[in-house]
């Protein structure tokens, strides 16, 4: 027979969902009441409904005094060097220290895992010195240099889809004469695409959602991507919240976009080594 919980359990539990549904969705409510209205009507309404549902006066406006082509222009660019080089450097690391052992392997493996534990704010002037050293500040080649890293976590799940391809394909393309930069491109690199989806989505979401890096490394005007655009509706005195919350709703779609049509990738490709 089946025993149901107390009464009051089953009201906290519901609370609880309820609380945590306000909590995520609160914030998408009022940036998408706030993209209709005007900049008077926005400060006096609070969190009511808009008055004109069809206001695009803040999209237009956000799109032509924010550049926002421009943004999306370049955050592009920046997205295919950043993903071709992160699928290159991902997959040959991850090769390397799944397939072969040497001396440094242990070391190399220790210093990806190091460099999870060390605050990125305290590596940003010596970041920041290298960049300028190289010519690159100032230049979309700043960005894509630093998202260019391999980090732990593309290691790591290519690491667990190598371990899982028999060494036996390896051996096999060796004795038919087959070279190792061969093997990996022809076996390995192929076998790898499951993964490789998931680390495009996550580092295209990363990328796309970063503002810091574009900040800090490219003030021009002229060098703006998506999440800086924005940043031209902050004055020193106030913000133009009604046009910034437009602008929001514009980058948020594609990213909404993305995730919904390949999200079974993102879970396949994080739990598919794990559970095989």
């Amino acid at each position: 027979m089946e025993v149901r919980p107390p009464l009051w359990v089953t009201l906290a539990k519901y609370i609880s969902l309820l609380a945590a549904m306000f909590v995520v969705l609160f914030p998408i409510y009022s940036i998408f009441v706030g993209a209709f209205k005007t900049k008077e009507e926005y400060y006096q309404s609070g969190l009511g409904l808009p008055q004109d549902w069809f206001n695009f006066d803040n999209f237009s406006r956000v799109y032509e005094v924010g550049k926002l082509g421009l943004g999306f222009k370049n955050i592009l660019i920046i997205l295919v060097i950043t993903l071709i080089g992160n699928i290159i450097l991902g997959t040959m690391v991850a090769y390397a220290l799944g397939r072969f052992d040497f001396k440094l392997k242990k070391l190399i493996m220790g210093m990806y895992l190091m460099a999870t534990f060390i605050p990125m704010v305290t590596t940003q002037v010596a970041t920041f010195t290298v960049v300028k050293e190289l010519g690159l500040y100032n230049n979309l080649g700043a960005p894509i240099l630093i998202y260019l890293g391999a980090d732990v976590l593309q290691i790591t799940i290519y690491l667990q889809f190598i371990r899982n391809i028999p060494k036996d394909l390896d051996e096999s393309a060796m004795v038919e004469g087959a070279s190792l930069f061969k093997i990996y491109r022809s076996i390995i690199f192929p076998l790898l695409t499951p993964a490789t989806a998931t680390l495009l989505i996550l580092k295209t979401i990363s990328v796309y959602n970063d503002f810091y890096t574009p900040y800090l490394y490219m003030p021009s005007q002229d060098l703006r991507v998506v999440s800086t655009a924005l940043y031209a509706f902050i004055g020193p005195n106030a913000a133009q919240f009604n046009v910034i919350s437009a602008g929001i709703l514009i980058i948020f779609i594609p990213t909404v976009i993305v995730f919904l049509f390949m999200q079974r990738y993102i879970f396949s490709g994080v739990t598919s080594g794990a559970v095989k």
